[in-house]
């Protein structure tokens, strides 16, 4: 006794000792542990006598425990965190059962497993500040700093930088501080303003991509709260929420299946395991966030959200890459090099040129003066010389290299990302702005593509008779069965808050105009029909098979019945005998068959979509084979009925598709329904011309596309309009015939299955509003109204896209080829450059940012579409651009080499005066210029300026920025005062480039590449 005192008083006097580092929640649970510990050590020694009975019947004491369940003060819940994140991710079914399973953690979080939680604010607030929200934390956003930082590495940036340090060193050296720093200061300030536009630029694009990328992450989820279905953002989930998951949704948090059938998940985002993970009550029952449901559907109980969950832990650390280089932007940075190595080749030779003609003693001072005198020129002077000289031939590499195109690609694109938004349009992927341009087919869907989504059953047939007086007229019995049909097979939910109110239906458009037939014209109680009747098995919707089955117990009979419903000659192929009216049974033969499919035809020739019903009640022998097998019955079935579902084409469509074929785009329809209902609508929306709905090769079938040789697919795939009863992997087939044609493809799709096609097309298009998870993320752009005109307006998008850039870059290389001849013909034949470092930086800032910005922001015209698409080998100088830009060069350069040499006795000015003559004439030109840019081919330039005001504001403000450096930054800028006459002569010279623009676009130019004749003389 004595011994186990002692053991127990040393234990207690080590717990009593307190770690003077433990936090004040940690040094509570201390004290409750100890308080819990010396307790059980005391009553422990307290020793009694056995009573009579404990005698008499000795039971063996279970080894005693303790149980601290980890609460926060005043929690309505019964869970922890920590429990629930062990829970799913350790994947331990018998950890799970001591929670009494699924239904004791839904009891543990308040959730009521049929109603869900009740969504007030004050439980939301709740749940909230006991789990946390489902958002991830993000890695820090690239600050304004850093791309100052990345603008400053710029090569030629750095030697300027350079340069500008030695010209103020020396400068102040040899002319004191006061007027010394003139020269280098004026380059300095000249450079960082270059700087600083760059990564103003720069920054706002990388903001407007974080702000896409918030709004393409927030996806709409279906929960359960109140009774209620309702769809909620992926952001607004909390636990304890019941989420309903269907095909192609992603697992917004980690979770438990609460029930639902055939759920297999694709769990390779977090495991890399490609085969899909079957999820059950029993076995499986643990979904973990941002894995894909591949099959069936189901509801989930969120058990953690957010940073506790397993793939919040994960997208912490990925950062999303907005430094994506698209195409274009590979091709512009070729070309920018290119004439970079020109630029080069020519700033060396001034260089040369210069240093030769400075130390034979060819170049004189201001006052006439040689600069250089051997032995006697100091080393300051000299090395200031050399300064000023490299400094000169630097910015002629500056302005030779045309930095300004990555810049305005990534203005252009930014600019028609934000504006495709407004239009109803997300870019997911930057290439896309720009493909989209070159796209010369467009395999489009027909279900809230080209219709609107506003499915209604306006037919129903029962026998081969249509009904029109709903439920009152037909069979007991037959009313039964559908309800059964329609209630016990669908993915989609009736809520109804009151006897009073409205009906909600939720589900896909075709689940919701039957349910809100079912309910509203045969009179079916939902929730009185599934608690009649007990699934046993699904077979889930899939595009492939068009169809949907269950498996079904009565509960008041014990008998087993299987429901079918799906494509009308689907289900017909599989039906042996039907009902009529009455509810007799009668056989199915050839002839009747026959009067079915001329039925189906004709609901279809109406641009109906058919849906057919089917039953049969199942043998106990045969259902317990069918268990074994996991199948459902298949043959000899019963049909039940055929309904009707009118989905209208969407207003608008028609003048979309005409636009499209107009500008040279082949619109084709690939659709799950038949051929009946696809010529119908083809027909009605102007896919199909009149006269062409018959034709063999324009209208065909999946299965026969299939079916054709390789040779017979390439030969016929250009001639195919509409393909009906296509499958995945019918649409994927056409995609690679169609690129293997040279086509640039773009294709829209919603389902899991379209995934493949939308990859391998050359821009891939989801539905925002039917669209599943998979398909968004296999997609380049997300149609966020699933509206076919929303397809033309990317189209026409990408087309300005391109069209902008082409003009920007004859708007620069104009002004490049300009300031490179000036320049290299000066320092050759005077030993002078006749525009500065500072006046060519600020030329440089004109064509880089400022003509970037108004040339960029061109808003698409109705001329885009009026010519055939650009080919994507096509070069990016076309003929029209040479001729436009060599034009306006020529007249530049003529103008101010004239000006260059007699420009003083012309004017009768001073030189420097002269040189300010030169560099005001030049920078006036390219603000003239910059209106001609505005259209490659048409001759009115000015057609539709007033709608582009960032144009105007940019030309404004570059006129006045002019004035100053002219008239106001004398010692800054190197310039003279001009007076009036000075100025008009300038803006006279300038102007002039109007009507040479006018004029050269009268000259016809041959369509065929320039380069590709010099590359067959070789």
């Amino acid at each position: 006794m004595t011994t186990i005192l002692n053991a127990n008083l040393v234990c207690i006097e080590f717990i009593l000792q307190v770690p003077a580092n433990l936090s004040k929640p940690k040094r509570k649970w201390h004290s409750i542990f100890t308080a819990v510990y010396c307790s059980r050590t005391f009553s422990s020694l307290i020793v009694k006598s056995p009573t009579p009975k404990q005698i008499a019947n000795p039971i063996p004491r279970s080894s005693s425990h303790v149980s601290l369940s980890v609460i926060p003060e005043k929690s309505p819940f019964q869970i922890d965190q920590t429990t629930l994140i062990e829970l799913v991710k350790q994947k331990n079914i018998e950890r799970l059962q001591k929670h009494d399973g699924v239904d004791g953690v839904a009891s543990a979080l308040g959730t009521d497993t049929k109603v869900g939680i009740s969504g007030n604010a004050e439980d939301i607030a709740c749940r909230h500040e006991a789990y946390g929200s489902n958002t991830y934390k993000k890695p820090p956003t690239k600050g304004f700093f850093h791309f100052v930082v990345e603008a400053f590495k710029d090569l030629t940036i750095m030697i300027l930088l350079g340069c500008a340090a030695f010209s103020l060193g020396f400068g102040i050296k040899e002319h004191g501080p006061k007027e010394g720093w003139y020269d280098g200061g004026s380059i300095f300030v000249a450079v960082f303003l270059v700087i600083a536009v760059s990564a103003i630029s720069n920054y706002r694009q990388n903001r407007q991509f974080d702000k896409l990328s918030k709004v393409s992450d927030n996806i709409q989820i279906d929960v359960v709260r109140g009774g209620r279905r309702q769809q909620i953002s992926i952001f607004d989930i909390v636990v304890g929420d019941i989420v309903c998951l269907k095909i192609g949704d992603q697992v917004p948090a980690d979770g438990l299946f609460l029930d639902g059938h055939s759920l297999s998940v694709d769990e390779s985002s977090m495991t890399g395991e490609s085969d899909h993970v079957e999820v059950n009550r029993t076995q499986n029952p643990f979904l973990f966030s941002g894995t894909k449901v591949a099959d069936g559907y189901a509801r989930m109980l969120v058990t953690s959200v957010g940073m506790n969950t397993t793939w919040g832990k994960v997208i912490s650390q990925i950062s999303r890459n907005t430094n994506e280089q698209t195409p274009l932007q590979a091709r512009l940075n070729k070309l920018t090099s290119s004439i970079g190595k020109v630029g080069l080749a020519v700033a060396f030779l001034v260089l040369v040129v210069l240093l030769v003609r400075y130390f034979t003693g060819n170049t004189t001072d201001e006052n006439g003066n040689r600069e250089f005198i051997r032995g006697k020129t100091k080393a300051d002077n000299i090395v200031n010389a050399v300064v000023g000289i490299v400094a000169a031939a630097v910015t002629i590499v500056v302005v030779a290299i045309p930095e300004g195109l990555p810049l305005a690609v990534t203005l252009t694109l930014a600019y028609s990302m934000k504006r495709m938004m407004a239009d109803q349009a997300m870019v997911r992927k930057l290439s896309a702005c720009e493909t989209m341009g070159s796209a010369t087919t467009i395999c489009t869907d027909k279900t809230g593509t080209l219709t609107l989504n506003q499915t209604k059953v306006t037919k129903f047939w029962l026998g081969q008779e249509p009904m029109e007086e709903g439920a009152s007229s037909i069979s007991p019995f037959l009313v039964d069965l559908i309800h059964q049909g329609v209630a016990l097979n669908t993915t989609g939910s009736v809520y109804r808050a009151s006897s009073g109110t409205e009906f909600e239906f939720s589900g896909s458009p075709t689940e919701k105009a039957i349910l809100s037939w079912a309910v509203q014209e045969m009179k079916m109680d939902m929730e009185k029909m599934k608690k009649s009747c007990a699934v046993l098995q699904v077979e889930a919707f899939n595009s492939q098979k068009k169809r949907s089955g269950v498996l079904m117990g009565r509960n008041n009979d014990d008998t087993v019945h299987v429901h079918w419903k799906g494509a009308a000659e689907m289900i017909l192929a599989m039906c042996s005998s039907y009902y009529d009216v009455s509810g007799i049974v009668k056989d199915l033969n050839d002839k009747e068959r026959m009067k079915f499919e001329l039925i189906i035809q004709g609901m279809a020739a109406s641009s109906l979509r058919c849906i057919a019903f089917a039953h049969k009640q199942v043998p106990e022998e045969e259902y317990e084979v069918l268990e074994e097998k996991k199948k459902l019955k298949e043959e000899r079935l019963t049909l039940l009925g055929l309904v009707g579902i009118k989905d209208p084409c969407r207003p608008g469509l028609k003048k979309a598709v005409e636009d499209c074929q107009y500008a040279g785009v082949n619109i084709k329809m690939i659709t799950g329904d038949n051929v009946f209902t696809a010529r119908a609508i083809a027909t009605e929306c102007g896919i199909l011309r009149p006269g062409e709905e018959m034709l063999n090769d324009v209208v065909v079938e999946g299965e026969e596309f299939r079916n054709y040789t390789p040779q017979e697919r390439m030969e016929k795939v250009e001639k195919i309009r509409v393909m009906a009863r296509s499958s995945p992997f019918d649409k994927l087939l056409m995609v690679q015939c169609l690129k293997q044609k040279g086509h640039a493809v773009a294709v829209t799709g919603d389902g899991t299955n379209d995934a493949p096609a939308l990859k391998e097309a050359d821009i891939g298009l989801s539905m925002g509003i039917q669209g599943t998870e998979v398909a968004k993320e296999s997609s380049d752009i997300v149609i966020l109204d699933d509206n076919f005109a929303s397809v033309a307006t990317v189209l026409r998008w990408g087309r300005c896209v391109y069209t902008n850039i082409q003009k920007f870059i004859q708007f620069q290389l104009t002004v490049n080829v300009a300031a490179l001849c000036i320049n290299f013909v000066a320092a050759v034949s005077t030993g002078e450059v006749p525009l500065t470092a500072v006046q060519l930086l600020w030329v440089n800032l004109i064509m880089d940012t400022l003509g970037a910005l108004a040339l960029a922001t061109e808003r698409p015209t109705e001329e885009l579409m009026e010519k055939p698409p650009v080919g994507r080998t096509e070069p990016l100088i076309t003929n029209i651009m040479w001729r436009n830009l060599l034009a306006q060069a020529l007249y530049q350069i003529a103008v101010l080499l004239t000006l260059q040499f007699s420009g003083e006795s012309i004017f009768g000015v001073t030189e420097k005066v002269n040189d300010t003559l030169i560099f005001n004439t030049f920078v006036l030109c390219q603000v003239f210029n910059e209106f001609n840019a505005r259209k490659l081919e048409k001759k009115n330039v000015f057609k539709g300026i007033h709608k582009n005001k960032l144009f105007i504001g940019i030309i404004a403000i570059t006129i006045v920025l002019q004035v100053v450096m002219v008239e106001f930054l004398k010692r800054f800028a190197d310039t003279e005062r001009l007076d009036w006459g000075q100025w008009g002569a300038c803006i006279a010279i300038a102007a002039m480039s109007w009507p040479i623009g006018w004029a050269v676009k009268f000259i016809s130019v041959p369509e065929k590449p320039i380069f590709s004749y010099l590359k067959q003389r070789k």
